[in-house]
Order: structure tokens, then sequence, then C-alpha cells
């Protein structure tokens, strides 16, 4: 902060010493025979003179005459002295009200106080100078300090000024806004118990004051607001002194870039995690074209036997649909194109849910409930995807009724508004409040270990919402959990008119 540069005091300082000089030197001498100037003391002699010619003293001249030469000139020098003490008093008293200007001597200037009335515009012509300077540093002061202001309220991060027992002294707008405190509610607190970090924070900030070292860029957790958010921290110190602890310590809030760099790193798995994807696709149509091809004689060999019969059907049936999901996995990791196919959900539930019922379902005695719509459901798309996105929704569901007891899955299909909808939904534990918004996050998931790979959500997500839909959880579910997938429905009498 400027106060006052070197520049401007020197001067002021060097002009005020020569005022100083230049009154002193500009002094007439007295004459050595009377004080003063010789002017009272020729009218004092003229006077006394005649006054010893003409009075009633006349036999004794000379005494006569230096009597009353002496009584004229105290007069004459009393009535000048007491005139320009007149005029100093009233310069004093205009001083004293902030009128900076010099008294006029007038017709004093023989006298002793007419002298001191000099220096006296001396000492004023100085000091109007030295307030003048003042005031020029105060203007200085005060513009920086509103310029410093201004760019301290204005930085983007928070910034607290601590005082060496590690108080705060400053604290622009947005420290206020993050701690969500009144403007100058965190003068004096304590930095350590207004900082909610842990431990492992709170340590690196104990070694930077302990041993003064300067901290850059440093990412924090800081719990505010009633959450977790990340921050950047930078300490700077005032001094190098190792007992002064003051410095200014800024925390800048990269939550959203952190999880920016985070979406990024989890699209580029994504990516690689596609192309490994395609690339096993690829390799499974060879075998299950064969396990199709030898289902298919075992049909034709099984006529006799009509239970084997039925079991290769059965086993081309689902052969064939591996084959069409191992398609739409491909067609998926490739470029969109229009295929003109459509799905009817009724008909994707009811296929998926005895798929689902000949092999977990009765395994795990889950009670299964549907409620479809009597009217047909058709999308746009195959329903290979489809058959992935609700695959995932019904695995997920049985893992949640886990040590349920009377476990149940309800599959409804409804129509709302332009929109062709279905819902799984559980008696499970349901889905905490504090999760749910990351339920759909890539690598998120909540089962242990090596039971998921956090890609079912977000995988679905990302087919229905290429095909202009989406699946959300719906809080209104009095128990347990349940997701709706919401598809554009097709209008049939449109498109087949």
């Amino acid at each position: 902060m400027l106060f006052c540069d070197a520049s401007i005091k020197q001067p002021r300082g060097v002009a005020i010493k020569s005022l100083s000089l230049r009154g002193t030197a500009n002094r007439r001498p007295s004459i050595p025979f009377f004080p003063g100037y010789p002017l009272p003391a020729a009218i004092a002699l003229s006077l006394g003179a005649l006054y010893a010619v003409f009075g009633p003293f006349g036999d004794e001249p000379h005494l006569l005459l230096l009597c009353g030469a002496l009584l004229a000139y105290l007069a004459v020098r009393l009535r000048g002295e007491r005139a320009a003490l007149r005029r100093l008093e009233l310069g004093i008293l205009r001083a004293r009200e902030g009128l900076m200007e010099p008294t006029p001597v007038g017709p004093y200037a023989w006298t002793s106080v007419g002298r001191l009335i000099s220096e006296y515009n001396t000492t004023i012509a100085n000091l109007s100078l030295m307030f003048q300077t003042v005031e020029e540093c105060q203007g200085r002061f005060l513009n920086e300090r509103n310029r410093s202001n201004t760019i301290l309220q204005s930085l983007p991060g928070a910034l607290l000024s601590l005082a060496d027992d590690l108080r705060v002294t400053i604290a622009n707008r947005q420290a206020d806004a993050l701690f969500g405190v009144r403007p100058g509610a965190l003068i004096d607190a304590n930095l350590f118990e207004l900082l909610d970090i842990n431990e492992r924070d709170r340590e690196l900030l104990r070694d930077a004051f302990l041993y003064k070292h300067a901290i850059r860029n440093q990412e924090i957790a800081l719990n505010v607001g009633g959450g977790k958010r990340f921050f950047s921290l930078n300490l700077a110190f005032y001094s190098d002194e190792e007992n002064d602890m003051g410095g200014v310590l800024i925390l800048q809030d990269i939550t959203e870039h952190r999880q920016l760099m985070e979406s990024v790193a989890t699209r580029e798995k994504l990516v690689a995690m596609g192309q490994l994807a395609a690339g096993v696709a690829h390799e499974l149509n060879t075998p299950l074209g064969n396990i199709l091809g030898y289902a298919q004689l075992l049909d034709r060999g099984a006529a006799e036997h009509p239970k084997l019969a039925g079991y290769a059907r059965i086993i081309a049936d689902e052969t064939q649909r591996c084959s069409r999901v191992v398609q739409e996995l491909l067609d998926y990791a490739r470029k969109d194109k229009c295929s003109g196919e459509t799905c009817d959900l009724n008909h994707l539930a009811q296929e998926l849910i005895e798929t689902f019922i000949n092999c977990r379902l009765k395994r795990y005695r889950i009670e299964i409930v549907l409620d479809l719509c009597p009217e047909p459901l058709v999308v746009e798309g195959g329903c290979g995807q489809l058959d992935i996105v609700l695959s995932n929704l019904l695995a997920n569901a049985i893992d949640a009724l886990d040590k349920t007891p009377s476990p149940r899955i309800v599959v409804r299909t409804r129509m709302e508004d332009t929109y062709a909808a279905v819902s799984i939904a559980d008696n499970g534990p349901g889905v905490p409040l504090d999760i749910r918004t990351r339920l759909f996050d890539p690598f998120f998931s909540t089962k242990d270990v090596g039971q998921g790979s956090g890609l079912g959500l977000s995988i679905s997500q990302a087919i229905v919402a290429k095909r202009g839909g989406f699946i959300a959880y719906d809080a209104a579910q009095g128990e347990g959990a349940c997701f709706v997938v919401k598809l554009p429905a097709v209008d049939l009498e449109r498109a087949q008119s």
C-alpha cells in the first residue's frame, strides 16, 4: 500500500527547510541605540525636543529632553506593539479555523510583534505546504486502498489474510459466501477452527506454518455447505522471519474441474472398453452360429423325442437372442444408422421375464408381477439394445433382494403422454438418498468388489438417450427401488397411413 513515496516527501522537506532559512536570513538588524526601527525613535526625539524648549522646564533642557524623548518613544512603541499583536491574534484565530492565510504586517513591520508576524507568515506557508503534501498523500492512499480493495473483492477465490496468531484479519466476499456467513463475520476467527478438513490436509497446513513452507496449488477436501468440495490451496507468508506467521491463504473451488477431469478419464476408459467389447462381440458371433446350427440339427434329429426337440428349440431361440444382442452391441459401438426397426415393449418384457423365470427368478424364489399395458407399446429401433437395458435393471433388482423376506419384482408398462414407459420395482432396501445422484455415473457401484463393474446403469442410460429417452429413479416409490425407462412412442396409425 502506497502512503506517500520518497519523491513527494523529500522535496517538501527541502522546501520547508529552505523557507525557514530564508525567513531567518531576511531579518533586518536592529538599531543599536534603540530596539526596533529608527522611525519611532525619530518621532520620540522630535517630541521630546519640542517639549523641552517650550515646556515649563526650560532651565534644564538636557534632562527634560531625554525624559520627554523616552516617554514619547515608549508610548509610540506600546501602541504599535498592541496593534501588531491584535493582527497576530486574528491570524492565529483564522489558522485555528483552518484558514492557512498570511497575516498582513501593514505599517507595523518596525515592531517586535511585526517581526513575529513575518515569522508567523513563514510558518503558515510551510504548514500550508505540509498540509497540501498530506492531502496529496491521503488522496493517493485512498485511491490505492480502493484499487486494492477492488482487486481483493474481484478475486475468483476465497482470500483470507492471517495475523501472526493465525486469526483472520481480512476476508473478501468470496470467503464470506464460501463459509456462509455475513460480511465481516470471519474477522478474528481462528484458521484451524474455521476449516473443516481431514487429518491429512490439516497436517499439511500444520507443517506449512511450522516450517514456513509456501503452498502452491495443493488440492484439499473441505466440508462446506453440508457437503464435501475440493479446493486448490495457496499459502504465502508476509515475511521470512521465523516467528512471524502472518500470511495470506487463497482457496479456489476446483470441484467442477475435478469432475470434468474424472469425466474425461472415464470417457477414455469407456472408449477402450467399447473397443474391447466390439472385438469380443465380433468373436462371439462364430461360436453362437455354431451353437445355433447344432441346435437346429438336434431339433430335426429328435423328432421322436418331443421333449428333447423342445429343448433344442429353446437353445436355438436363446442363441438367436444372444446373436441379436451381440449385433446390437456392435451397432452401439459403431456409428448410428437408421434401421427402420421397431420394438414392442410388452413383448420384450414378456420374453425377458420368461428367460429370467427359467433361470434366476426360480432359483431365488422371487415373485414376479407383470402389469402390462393392454395396448401395444411400440418404440423406434430394434429390441436388442433395449434387452440389454431391461436385463441390467432386472439383474440389479434381483441382487438388491438378497436376504429380503418375500422378495417381489413388479414390471409395469404404460403410456405417459408421448412416451412409452416400462418400470421395474422391487421391495428391497432401496437406494440411499446420498448416492442417488451418482447412480448413472460410470464405474460407480454399491456392490462389493468383484460383484459389479459399475457400468450397467451408465451404459443403459447411454443406450436409451441415443433413442431420445431416459432412465430415472422414481423417488416416490414407497419401499424398495423403482427405475423407469421412457422412450418416444411410435404412432402406429400415423406410421401405417
